[in-house]
């Protein structure tokens, strides 16, 4: 087995850019002593021996800083997108280009620290993990609003879909560079990028990281695009939600047939008058769970296509064997 030592790691760094006329030049310069070797806090060696900053066709003039970039530093390599696609899209389209032993994303508006990548690095090897979120330890550079929004949001993801991890996800990640180019040629149209990830690891960890305060742009995500973001991430994570529709129309049965065996029990055994809207409540209660049920068949159906449409694959066969996790 090599040692530390021997071994060196080769990071790409993946950058979806939207507005970053302003910003970039700045995360290049933080970026640039990153691909002369370096060690990590745990002594492992790595470098960055790429940065594809996407093109995603902003309102601004990005793509002139990014071919000036490109001009200047040899390790900066231009993706251009034929139209504005949105992050997620923008984030696989660099991922499909990244040719290093691990990918690393992060956006373009200086909130992640380049130099935290050594970090995430010594956390990816000492767990044997496939992928590494970034895990904030202070709260999010927005308003408070935003931040309750984003927080009720993860927690309602997490709790719906059964899957803590899913609402602990973050732009910033580190991830095994084969996974990162297997994800870009599985992943169809509309599935959030994590869902798609979650497809294909076994193993995630979380690195605690401070982030910053964004450089001098506002973000791009108003309520409404976070709101889609929210949707999008519950309808391509699985079936799950589709089963409460189920549940309730077994729930709205068995309701039915207890008020149906009360009445009748207490027309048979008692002389207690029984009114006639407890009839009509039976049947509405029993045609309506009915209704409910096939509904919820029909959904699991629905979702068993969505997943064939958008590409979930059925196994991806890697190069180099998945680690167990370490003793202790």
């Amino acid at each position: 087995m090599a040692s530390v030592e021997s071994t060196l790691h080769r990071i790409s760094l993946v950058v979806p850019v939207y507005r970053g006329e302003s910003t970039l030049e700045t995360l290049v310069k933080e970026i640039l002593p990153l691909t002369q070797e370096t060690r990590t806090p745990d002594g492992h060696r790595l470098i960055v021996n790429e940065l594809l900053l996407v093109h995603d066709c902003g309102p601004d003039r990005s793509d002139l800083v990014i071919e000036r970039l490109a001009a200047e530093h040899p390790f900066v390599r231009p993706v251009w997108l034929s139209r504005n696609y949105g992050q997620h899209a923008a984030t696989l389209a660099g991922m499909a280009s990244a040719t290093g032993e691990w990918v690393v994303t992060l956006d373009e508006d200086g909130q992640q620290d380049p130099r935290d990548i050594g970090q995430m690095l010594d956390t990816a090897l000492a767990g044997a993990f496939q992928l590494v979120y970034c895990q904030p330890t202070n709260p999010p550079p927005h308003g408070w609003l935003r931040n309750a929004a984003s927080r009720t949001a993860k927690a309602i993801t997490g709790k719906v879909l059964g899957n803590r991890a899913i609402g602990r996800f973050n732009s910033f990640r580190l991830l095994d560079g084969e996974i990162a180019r297997t994800l870009a040629a599985y992943c169809g149209n509309g599935v959030y990028l994590d869902v798609g990830l979650f497809w294909i690891t076994g193993r995630i960890g979380h690195c605690p990281l401070a982030l910053r305060q964004e450089m001098d742009r506002p973000s791009g995500y108003t309520y409404w695009k976070l709101l889609g973001h929210f949707w999008n991430l519950i309808f391509t994570t699985g079936t799950r939600p589709l089963r409460l529709i189920t549940l309730m129309g077994f729930s709205s049965v068995a309701f039915a047939v207890l008020i149906a065996l009360y009445a009748l029990f207490l027309k048979l055994m008692g002389d207690v008058p029984v009114q006639g809207w407890t009839s009509l409540l039976i049947v509405v209660a029993f045609f309506s769970g009915c209704i409910l049920t096939a509904l919820g068949v029909i959904a699991e159906y629905m979702a068993v296509t969505m997943g064939i449409v958008m590409g979930k694959p059925l196994y991806v066969v890697a190069t180099k064997p998945t680690r167990a996790a370490p003793p202790g």
